[in-house]
């Protein structure tokens, strides 16, 4: 690899002696790694545990997982292992036995998101907000998966979230970064990295972070994470948080034999002394501040009860949702104990959803949608077909496959116990309802 002289002038003043170990580490393949999900029990491979996350391995080797049913179904995240520190200053910062409203502010493509929904209970409300439109798409899809209900996706420019000042009690940055740290897993990175490009990303992440601290409850938690080695977007920029905000660092108790250095303002890791890519993380307590918002209702209009009486067969503990329908007709689930907060979030946002979406109304019947197949909510007791890996995949492709079938109507498809999605039967002809965006093109031999 041929890196940018200044770049490479950079981290030799930083790091010295070990400049070369690091140099070197660059020519080495990047590792692969996945983090379970901890509601989704599979028999996932797995190989070496990542120190810093009880439910993160590296594989051995990086196998084709669009081919892996059990990664369709949200049994795991691929994800870089450096990132999943955040579980661990969540756990370390947090009280996750209470409910919390938690916001990630620059979440696509969810991996941060899906970890942070793995710690939450289900009192807690999880806000997952991406400024650019065509990354959405993704980050709703990854959360549909992962299954956790309590969510609601936005698409705002931080400062466009002025009305929720005070309203979360841990609001996550994973800030938009010049990607030093990825320069090994992207060379495209490298080409496009410059010391203007670090100047422009140092500025946005101070802007950025101007609006996040406006979001943090007092006494709330406020975490800074790119994934770049410099001081002006990593040191520099939470130095001057503390210095323009009521924020105050938090200091983390991490092991010695894990490597992470503890740098000034937060913790670095660097690819020569971790086992993954250079990731950057601080995190801060809001020292003052007032809840400025005001609880509101949701504005929508309620299900009636006999709509609702169709959903019993299909939603377990039913009576902890309130539903309501949405101009399109689609229905949505809201946990009733959360109800103030969704209306809130809902309130102060136009470009969002409205809970997870679950089925419509047509007639007398219910059509139930691939997101609620892969959610938490859903009945456990439903008709449910177990296929083995090949016919999995043949659903995955929107293929036709050989089903023994005794019942009929709405169906679930299972590999290995996980929901697939739904199927609908009808006398001998089965029709597949996996949504056509997320059936799999590739060929498979």
């Amino acid at each position: 690899m041929n890196f940018p002289e200044a770049f490479t002038q950079q981290i030799k003043t930083r790091l010295g002696d070990q400049y070369q170990a690091f140099i070197d580490s660059l020519q080495t393949e990047s590792p692969t790694s996945i983090r379970l999900n901890p509601f989704k029990k599979s028999s996932t491979p797995t190989g070496e545990a990542i120190p810093w996350h009880s439910e993160g391995y590296y594989l051995s080797e990086r196998p084709v997982f669009t081919l892996d049913p059990a990664f369709h179904a949200g049994a795991y995240y691929v994800q870089e292992a450096s990132s999943m520190f955040v579980a661990e200053a969540v756990k370390q910062t947090v009280n996750l036995s209470k409910p919390l409203k938690v916001l990630d502010l620059c979440a696509a493509p969810g991996g941060k998101t899906t970890l942070l929904a793995s710690l939450l209970n289900q009192n807690s409300l999880l806000v997952a907000n991406e400024v650019i439109k065509s990354r959405v798409g993704i980050l709703k899809e990854n959360l549909e998966k992962w299954g956790f209900s309590n969510y609601i996706v936005a698409n705002h420019d931080p400062e466009e979230m002025v009305e929720l000042e005070g309203f979360f009690d841990v609001v996550l940055v994973d800030a938009p970064c010049s990607g030093e740290g990825l320069f090994r897993k992207d060379p495209k990175a490298m080409n496009e990295w410059s010391e203007n490009s670090v100047n422009i990303c140092s500025a946005r992440q101070k802007r950025i972070l101007q609006a996040a601290a406006m979001l943090v409850a007092p006494k709330g938690i406020l975490i800074y994470s790119t994934c770049t080695y410099n001081e002006k977007e990593n040191q520099q920029n939470t130095q001057w948080l503390t210095q323009v905000a009521d924020f105050e660092e938090i200091k983390l108790n991490i092991p010695s034999d894990w490597n992470i250095d503890d740098s000034r303002n937060g913790y670095q890791f660097f690819p020569h002394r971790v086992k993954g890519e250079g990731f950057f993380l601080s995190v801060f307590k809001k020292k003052f501040g007032d809840d400025n918002y005001i609880q509101a209702k949701v504005k929508l209009n309620r299900l009636r009860n006999r709509e609702t009486a169709l959903l019993e067969p299909f939603i377990e503990n039913i009576e902890d949702f309130d539903f309501f329908l949405k101009p399109d007709s689609s229905i949505v689930a809201i946990p009733n104990e959360l109800a103030a907060e969704y209306g809130t979030v809902m309130r102060a946002l136009d470009r969002r959803s409205s809970g997870i979406e679950i089925g419509t109304i047509k007639g007398t019947d219910f059509v139930p949608t691939h997101a609620l197949a892969l959610s938490s909510i859903i009945k456990k007791d439903l008709p449910a077909i177990e296929l083995l890996k090949e016919d999995a995949l043949k659903f995955l492709k929107r293929e036709n496959f050989e089903a023994d079938l005794a019942q009929s109507g709405w169906v679930l498809v299972r590999y290995e116990g996980l929901n697939l999605g739904w199927i609908k039967v009808i006398g001998d002809r089965i029709n597949n309802y996996l949504p056509k965006e997320w059936r799999i093109r590739m060929d498979i031999e």
